[in-house]
C-alpha cells in the first residue's frame, strides 16, 4: 500500500515525531478502568509481539492493533503512559478521544432529486453506483429494512466486537438510505441505489464512540477482501484527535479510498467562523456542508476553507430502523448525498477509464461539476458548490483522468531542538544532631544557567573508609536539585560521581565536576 502521493505527503510510520511525545487526557476516559487511560500509541516501526509485550510489561492491555497505522489502542495506567512515552521505539502517545454523530434533528424527499440523481438513473447508459463498494461508518445499519436489504453486503460492529452491525440509534440507517435505498418503487430511493452497501458500527446507541474504533473501521476497509471504494463519515469532534488519527485517514486515502465527511453543525447565521470539525477538517478528507431546498447554506452548517462541497442537508427524508422513514437535518444528511454522487461518478469513470478513475479523480470531478453558489468560485460556505450528479456524469465523460505526476520527495523533518544541560555543582553539608548526617546536593542547570526541573539524576556517593556506595536515582525539584541524605555518615573523604542525567528534549554534557568533602 503506498503511503505518499501528490496530494498528501505524510508518511505512515509517523517519522519525525519527538521521541517520548505524549498527549494524554487529564482524567481517564469513561471506558477506561479506574486509574487508567485509553490511549493510542504509535511506534517508529510496524509493531509486533515485542511491542505488545512492552505494553503488557507496563501494566497495559492492547485493545486493538492496526495495519493502516503502526499503532495500538491501549488501556494502561497513567504513570505507565508517561514511562512508555520515553521509550525509544515509541513515536507518540495520544488520547483515544470520543466521536459523536453529527447532530441530526427530527424535523418530502427532495435532496436526491435536487442534485440530479434521477437524471443519472434514467440516462443512457444509466448510472446507479453499480459495483461500487460504499461503507457507512456510523451507528450501524438496519440491514433488514426493505429499502436497504437488497444492497447490503455485510460489515462489522466495532462497539460490541461482532459481525452484526445492527443499528440501535437510527443515525447510520438514515445516512445509508440517502446513499443506497433501492430503486424498488416503494419508500425512498438513494442517490446510488445499486451500490454494494457495508455497515461499520463505531457509534453506540447514544450516538457516541471512540477514535480507536474509527481507526479499526478504516483498517477494515483497507483489509477487506472486497476493498472499499468510498466511506461515509457523518460523525466527528471539534477537537483535533491528533496525528495518529490523521495518518489513518491519509493512509486510507493513499490506499485508494475516497473518505467523505460531514463538515459539522456548529455553524452560525453569520457564517464567518472557521469551525469545520474533524475528520472533515483533514486535507485527506472531503468535507461537505449542508444546503436547504432553496440552495442556501443551512444555518447550522459549519464554515471555513476546509469545506469542499455542499449538498442537501435540511429536512431530509430517509430510512429509519424498523422499516420506518423520517426527516433528519444536519451535515450528516448532506454527507451521504455527496457519497452517493461519488459512487455514481466512480461507476461512470471506471466504465470509461478503468483503474485510472481514482479516488482523487472522482474528488476533482465532484468539484468541477458542482453548482457554484454564493461568492463566485470556491468559498467558505459551499466550497466549490452544491453537488450535481447529472453534470458530474457528463463531466466524467468529457474529462479523462490525467497521468499522475510523480510524488515529490517529502521535505526532511528537522530534528527537534535539543537543550543542553550540565551538573552545575555538587555540594556537601553536615546536618542533623551533632552533625552526624551528611547531605549531598546535586544541582542541574540548562545551557543558559536556568534550573532544570524534572530531570532524572543517577549518582554514586562513596566514602574512602567504607565499601558501601550511597546515592541512587532521583528527580530534580523546582530548584533543579536532587538531595541525598546519608544518616550517621562515616568519617572520611567523600566523593560523588554523576553517571547519568536525562530529561525529554534535553541533552546532558556527560561531565561530572571534581568534588570532595572531608568528614571528621
Amino acid at each position: 500500500m503506498p503511503f505518499c502521493n501528490t496530494r498528501f505527503l505524510r508518511c505512515a510510520l509517523l517519522t519525525g515525531l519527538v521521541a517520548g511525545s505524549i498527549l494524554v487526557p487529564a482524567a481517564p476516559a469513561e471506558s477506561a478502568a479506574p486509574g487508567k487511560v485509553d490511549v493510542l500509541i504509535a511506534f517508529r516501526k510496524v509493531p509486533g509481539q515485542a511491542e505488545q509485550n512492552l505494553v503488557k510489561a507496563n501494566g497495559g492491555t492492547v485493545r486493538r492493533t492496526y495495519q493502516i497505522v503502526p499503532a495500538f489502542a491501549v488501556e494502561l495506567p497513567m504513570k505507565a503512559a508517561e514511562a512508555l512515552a520515553k521509550h525509544k521505539d515509541v513515536a507518540i502517545i495520544e488520547p483515544d478521544g470520543l466521536i459523536e454523530a453529527v447532530d441530526a434533528e427530527l424535523d418530502a424527499v427532495w435532496g436526491v432529486k435536487k442534485i440530479g440523481a434521477g437524471i443519472a438513473h434514467t440516462s443512457n447508459p444509466a448510472y446507479k453506483g453499480l459495483g461500487i463498494n460504499v461503507a457507512v461508518i456510523d451507528s450501524g445499519v438496519d440491514y433488514n429494512h426493505a429499502d436497504l436489504k437488497p444492497n447490503y453486503r455485510g460489515g462489522y460492529d466495532f462497539v460490541n466486537n461482532d459481525s452484526d452491525p445492527m443499528d440501535d440509534n437510527g443515525h447510520g440507517t438514515h445516512c445509508a438510505g440517502t446513499i443506497a435505498a433501492a430503486d424498488n418503487d416503494a419508500g425512498v430511493v438513494g442517490v446510488a441505489p445499486s451500490v454494494n452497501l457495508y455497515a461499520l458500527k463505531v457509534l453506540d446507541a447514544t450516538g457516541s464512540g471512540s477514535y480507536s474504533n474509527m481507526i479499526a473501521a478504516l483498517d477494515w476497509c483497507v483489509k477487506n477482501s472486497v476493498p472499499i471504494d468510498i466511506t461515509n463519515n457523518s460523525y466527528g469532534s471539534s477537537a483535533n484527535p491528533g496525528s495518529i488519527v490523521e495518518t489513518a485517514f491519509i493512509n486510507a486515502h493513499n490506499a485508494g479510498i475516497l473518505n467523505i465527511a460531514a463538515a459539522g453543525n456548529y455553524g452560525t447565521s453569520a457564517g464567518t467562523e472557521d469551525n469545520v470539525i474533524y475528520p472533515a477538517r483533514y486535507a485527506s478528507v472531503l468535507a461537505v456542508g449542508a444546503t436547504t431546498s432553496g440552495d442556501v447554506r443551512s444555518s447550522f452548517s459549519c464554515t471555513g476553507p476546509a469545506v469542499e462541497l455542499a449538498a442537501p442537508g435540511s429536512s431530509i427524508y430517509s430510512t429509519l430502523p424498523g422499516g420506518r422513514y423520517g426527516y433528519y437535518s444536519g451535515t450528516s444528511m448532506a454527507c451521504p448525498h455527496a457519497v452517493g454522487a461519488a459512487a455514481v461518478l466512480l461507476e461512470a469513470g471506471r466504465g470509461q477509464y478503468g483503474a485510472s478513475a481514482t479516488n482523487e479523480y472522482i474528488w476533482d470531478m465532484l468539484k468541477a461539476s458542482a453548482l457554484d453558489l454564493g461568492t463566485a468560485g470556491s468559498d467558505t460556505w459551499y466550497g466549490s458548490g452544491r453537488v450535481q450528479v447529472d453534470y458530474g456524469v457528463a463531466t466524467v465523460g468529457l474529462t479523462a483522468p490525467s497521468a499522475p505526476a510523480p510524488a515529490p520527495a517529502p521535505a526532511p523533518t528537522p530534528p527537534p531542538a535539543i537543550i543542553g544541560m550540565k551538573v552545575k555543582s555538587i555540594a556537601y553539608a553536615a546536618v542533623g544532631a551533632k552533625k552526624a548526617d551528611l547531605q549531598v546536593t546535586v544541582t542541574i542547570v540548562d545551557q543558559n544557567g536556568t534550573a532544570v526541573t524534572g530531570a532524572v539524576v543517577s549518582a554514586a556517593i562513596k566514602c574512602s573508609t567504607v565499601a558501601t556506595t550511597y546515592g541512587g536515582t532521583a528527580t530534580t525539584n523546582t530548584k533543579g536539585q536532587v538531595v541525598y541524605k546519608i544518616s550517621k555518615a562515616p568519617k572520611g573523604t567523600w566523593t560523588t560521581t554523576v553517571s547519568n542525567v536525562t530529561k525529554s528534549g534535553y541533552q546532558w554534557d556527560q561531565s561530572s565536576p571534581a568534588n570532595s568533602y572531608q568528614k571528621k
